[in-house]
């Protein structure tokens, strides 16, 4: 079968694509509209579909909408309540199902030639699940825990893997939500909800949960697989932050304290679940399951033996749930992720191309790798872009920055050419066999979603990756996944001797991942980053804004010159317009009317 999948409700769209069994292509919609989540979680967005995101997917496989067996769409109308049946304050919900009912008719329209009889709804929760449970390696028989904020009428699903089948065993009903309470913590300390949560996560660490008591008579588990979380006076452990003020200790206690309650309850409700089901491997997804601190409570106290993650857990991941449930409904055997590069990708040529057409000058060294890797060593910090983009919010070694771990100043260098807060930690990246001698916790860890205790005798060592608490949120490399981005491991740690690298995401605060060739050129020429590996080429910053007479050899790639001026070339005007011209595939990224459209 051929399945898209469609995440559009709520927030984060998203489109995804299953052939026979396989994930073929995965992105989120911000990627192409540079839209941060794609739109903010309202009534009056609900209509807003990933066009971009699915004619991508689509172009990817080579397919036509008339083409397809089957598109998802992650909700389901039909098992909705009205929202002040559930107890929500939502007077503008009816408009969101009004939407979600038309969405059919929507897709047809945007993809000319699809059937609207094609077009299914799936249970929100079911697409998390199966996101989870069809993705995850040896999870033929497991457990599923999907935590977020809501779906058609609750905020939870525990359930079972057996074979193709998806068992439910316990969901909780609205009003209660674990992630909707986390989202107005989020709130009440000045950031932006249904967006920021992970900002609480990292406050967490710097606080006590004193107030973790008097907080679990409003947030904690019931015993039979469900849980309280509504109605929590939040003024009355801490005032409202006011957004863009420093936080307070009181108020940094209060993250700490609500961490400990979710955490606590999510530790309950696994216990639950593995006391109906004896499984040794538990799947999880949904919002919540972005908490990278409870997910390793979970792996560390829990019963189950392995814990495995979806990459992208929110919102976008019910867009390939989605489409997996369809398949696994037609008979089609679901294979697992190989791995989270499931979004766009260029060729050599095709780089090559973007740069000469930009009038970037621009090097090709024998091996980037060896190259970026003397460049971490001289404390640059790079931007790196390679191979397919992430699909998810974490930065897997495919649009990274990069920095020096053993430099403890990196962290806030970082922070400031991100733009964001001082408070939020940079993760490192180490190759899978040389992370248990650095780094206790659960292993391998190749999508960033546990923290990890850094080894007493590694924290001084690399200091710029060590949170506030001695941990840190670490992705282990595999050699055969990622053989670039372990040559480069294993020569910084020739020159350095330190085998980890830090790795955050490749944008700048409010901004989308970085993801094509265009995004990564502006935001190189918009913050101070040394040097741009991409693809087998390097851009280094002192080339890129002094020439002496703004030509670069197009054929070679070498600078010619170093001439003190602005962008070189023209380039600001010509990263404003569309691809270079005649650029070969260019409906396959996409990106020379759809994203031209965006820029």
């Amino acid at each position: 079968m051929r399945v898209l999948g469609i995440n559009a409700l709520f927030h984060d769209p998203a489109a995804a694509l299953v052939v026979d069994g396989h994930t073929v292509a995965a992105a989120e919609e911000e990627r192409f509209s540079r839209r941060k989540h794609g739109k903010r979680p309202v009534p009056f967005a609900a209509w807003e579909l990933p066009y971009k995101a699915a004619a991508w997917c689509l172009a990817e496989a080579g397919l036509r909408p008339e083409d397809l067996d089957a598109v998802a769409y992650s909700f389901d109308p039909d098992l909705a309540k009205p929202a002040q049946d559930m107890g929500l304050d939502d007077p503008w919900d009816p408009l969101r199902l009004t939407y979600a009912r038309e969405a059919p008719s929507f897709l047809c329209e945007a993809l000319p030639g699809l059937e609207r009889e094609k077009v299914h709804f799936v249970a929100h929760h079911l697409a998390h699940a199966a996101s989870s449970a069809f993705a995850a390696p040896d999870a033929e028989r497991s457990s599923v825990l999907v935590v977020d904020g809501r779906g058609e009428s609750a905020s939870h699903l525990a359930a079972r893997r057996r074979g193709t089948a998806l068992e439910p065993l316990h969901s909780q009903q609205l009003p209660h939500s674990l992630g909707l309470v986390y989202e107005e913590l989020t709130a009440h300390l000045g950031f932006l909800r249904s967006s920021d949560e992970y900002k609480v996560m990292a406050l967490a660490s710097y606080g006590r949960p004193r107030m973790a008591a008097e907080l679990a008579r409003y947030v904690h588990s019931t015993g039979d697989g469900g849980f309280v979380a509504k109605d929590v006076p939040w003024d009355s452990f801490a005032p409202a932050a006011r957004p863009g003020r420093n936080w307070t200790r009181e108020q940094a206690d209060l993250a700490a304290s609500a961490q400990r309650c979710l955490e606590d309850t999510l530790l309950d409700m696994a216990r639950w679940l593995h006391g109906r089901t004896h499984d040794e491997v538990l799947t999880m997804a949904g919002g919540v399951a972005l908490n990278c601190v409870a997910n390793s409570r979970i792996a560390a106290e829990g019963p189950f033996s392995h814990v495995w993650v979806q990459p992208a857990a929110g919102d976008a991941g019910t867009a390939l749930g989605g489409a997996l449930a369809l398949a696994s409904r037609g008979g089609d055997a679901t294979v697992p992720m190989a791995g989270a590069d499931l979004g766009r990708g260029w060729d050599d040529e095709e780089l090559r191309q973007w740069l000469t057409g930009a009038g970037v000058p621009f090097e090709q060294p024998a091996d980037v790798a060896e190259t970026v890797a003397r460049a971490l060593a001289d404390d640059a910090i790079v931007a790196w872009f390679q191979g397919r983009s992430e699909y998810g919010p974490r930065a897997l070694g495919h649009r990274s920055l990069l920095a020096h771990p053993g430099r403890a100043a990196n962290l806030e260098r970082l922070n400031d050419v991100k733009g964001r807060e001082q408070f939020r930690p940079v993760a490192p990246m180490v190759l899978q066999e040389r992370a248990p001698e650095i780094f206790e916790g659960p292993l391998p860890s190749p999508y960033m979603l546990f923290v990890h205790d850094v080894r007493p005798a590694w924290r001084d060592r690399i200091p710029a990756v060590v949170h506030t608490d001695g941990t840190a949120r670490i992705q282990t490399v595999s050699r055969e996944r990622e053989p670039l981005v372990a040559r480069m491991l294993a020569a910084f740690e020739q020159l350095t001797g330190l085998p980890v690298v830090v790795n955050t995401s490749l944008n700048t605060a409010g901004r989308p991942m970085v993801d094509d060739p265009r995004d990564a050129l502006e935001c190189f020429g918009s913050s101070p980053v040394d040097l741009l590996a991409i693809g087998p080429y390097v851009v280094r910053r002192a080339g890129f804004f002094h020439r002496s007479d703004g030509l670069a050899d197009t054929r070679t790639g070498n600078r010619t010159d170093n001439r003190t001026g602005s962008l070189p070339g023209g380039t600001a005007g010509r990263l404003s317009g569309g691809l270079p011209g005649g650029l070969p595939g260019a409906e396959r990224g996409v990106s020379g009317t759809l994203r031209g459209e965006a820029a």
